[in-house]
Parts: structure tokens; C-alpha cells; sequence
């Protein structure tokens, strides 16, 4: 059976779905349905304040720049150590990573400070990692209630959850799946022009996703950039032609600008120690 046969085929859900046959995806694999580790992995602790446990795909990246960001205002307390979780590895499911996040997703984070109340504190979820680390250290987040708060929690929380639209939609049956499906393609493909408008739309007037000037750069922009940027400079998924990005010029304008700067540049290559 060809990958036409296959796609024509109707399929009908069984009454109770078991996981007996590989899907062929990319991470077919690693991917189970349960939670929890898999085998034992303590993870390595190196001597700065924060330690990073993360990957650099966009996901991952988001932390990287905002701990660049902070290292070029030279602010010592936001130091830390990066080590790769290598998720085509397995990494992700060792016991130690899974005990500072159950979730077993890249990226997490570790606080040895002492305003943790002397006891380490892990933070998962890049958005959670995002708003710990601005507010911790009172940078690119507006800390007062209001409007400026309000509009960058906003778009902070529209990237969490649109992107996997785009990552887990798009990217996953445009890139990884084990053969192109009409269907999935079409119906993604729709939503992240659909967003790429939004975004588009929305910097038509403005320099940054929360104002015009460099003080209105915030994590609204580091979070949003990671995956909507890169995927309009061509750095992701090799769609750029498939979805139009050049149309999308306001959102290009924007992303070409944050790309330039010197912590985004470090960020998106960012040495990883090895776990190993």
C-alpha cells in the first residue's frame, strides 16, 4: 500500500485505543503514554546560582535568551550552567529531570539561591521559567498592575497557547510525519497563517509586541520571537516558502531587528554541556 492508499483509507477509532503499532513519526520511539522516568539520571549541578536543564529548539531558546538578556545588563545573580537534555535520548525521562518536572518537557530550571528559602526550586514550563526570571530580577516584565503588565501577560499567555498549533500541528505533519497528509497539513497550515496575521497585524504600528521604545522589549517579544521569528527567518520546519513568510513584512521587520541583538545571537547556539 502506497502513502496515497494509506491516506484514502477511512479509519474508524476502536471503542478503547491501545498503543499496539509505531506511527512511523519521528519521535515514534520515545513516545509513550505514560508519565514518569524511565531509567535513572541524576543530573549534573555546576557551581552558579541557576542551573538550566534544556534543549535549544524553540522552546528551550526562550530561557536561553532571557539569561543572555540578563547577563548583558550585568546582573551576576542571574548566572548559571546549561546542560543538554538530549530528548532523541531519552534524557527528558531520566529520574532526575523528571523529579524537577513530571511533565518531562524541555526546558527546566533550577534555583540555588538563597531567597528560595535555602531549599533548590525547580521551575518548568517556559512561560512559568520566563515570568520566575523577570520578576525575579525585575527586568524586561513591567512589574506594576496595569496596563503595560496586563498587555504583556497577554501576549505571554497567547504564545503559550497558540504555538502548538504551530509546533505540535504544523511542524509535527509538515516535517515529522511519517508520510504528507492532506487533512493535517491544510488544517495547520490555516491556523499559523492565521496567527502569522494576527501577529502581523498587530506590529503594523509598533516596534515591539508591547510598544516603541527599547524599554517596551519584554518577554512578550523573547517568547514570541523564539517560535514565530525564527519561523519567519526561515529557521524552522524549511516552510518559509510553503507559508509566505515575506508577506508577513511587519512580523519580518520585527523578528530581523531581535535577531540582531547580541544576547538573541549567543542564545540560538548556545554551548550545552553534555549530560554525560
Amino acid at each position: 500500500m502506497n502513502n496515497t492508499d494509506n491516506q484514502a483509507q477511512p479509519y474508524t477509532p476502536p471503542k478503547v485505543w491501545t498503543p499496539d503499532k509505531e506511527n512511523g513519526g519521528k519521535f515514534a520511539s520515545i513516545n509513550r503514554p505514560e508519565a514518569g522516568s524511565r531509567h535513572e539520571q541524576a543530573l549534573p549541578v555546576g557551581q552558579a546560582p541557576l542551573q538550566l536543564y534544556s534543549l535549544n529548539t524553540p522552546n528551550g531558546i526562550k530561557v536561553n535568551i532571557l539569561l543572555e538578556e540578563l547577563a548583558e545588563l550585568g546582573i551576576k545573580e542571574a548566572a548559571y550552567d546549561a546542560y543538554k537534555i538530549d530528548i532523541s535520548e531519552g534524557d527528558q525521562f531520566g529520574s532526575g529531570f523528571v523529579e524537577i518536572n513530571p511533565n518531562s518537557k524541555i526546558p527546566a530550571l533550577v534555583d540555588h539561591t538563597g531567597d528560595t528559602q535555602d531549599e533548590p526550586l525547580a521551575v518548568f514550563e517556559s512561560g512559568a521559567i520566563l515570568m520566575y526570571l523577570a520578576e525575579k530580577f525585575g527586568q524586561f516584565i513591567p512589574m506594576e498592575q496595569g496596563r503595560a503588565r496586563t498587555e504583556c501577560l497577554s501576549w505571554v499567555m497567547w504564545q503559550m497557547g497558540s504555538a502548538p498549533y504551530l509546533g505540535g500541528g504544523f511542524g509535527h505533519f509538515y516535517a515529522y510525519a511519517p508520510y504528507p497528509m492532506e487533512y493535517p497539513i491544510d488544517r495547520f497550515t490555516m491556523e499559523t497563517k492565521r496567527q502569522l496575521d494576527v501577529l502581523d497585524k498587530h506590529l503594523q504600528n509598533q516596534t515591539y509586541i508591547c510598544g516603541d521604545s527599547e524599554a517596551d522589549y519584554n518577554i512578550a517579544d523573547i517568547i514570541i520571537w523564539a517560535w514565530y521569528g525564527q519561523l519567519v527567518l526561515g529557521k524552522l520546519y524549511e516552510a518559509s516558502e510553503f507559508l509566505q513568510v515575506d508577506s508577513y513584512q511587519n512580523l519580518l521587520r520585527w523578528a530581523q531587528r531581535i535577531a540582531k541583538r547580541p544576547a538573541v545571537i549567543r542564545a540560538v547556539d548556545l554551548p550545552l554541556q553534555s549530560m554525560r
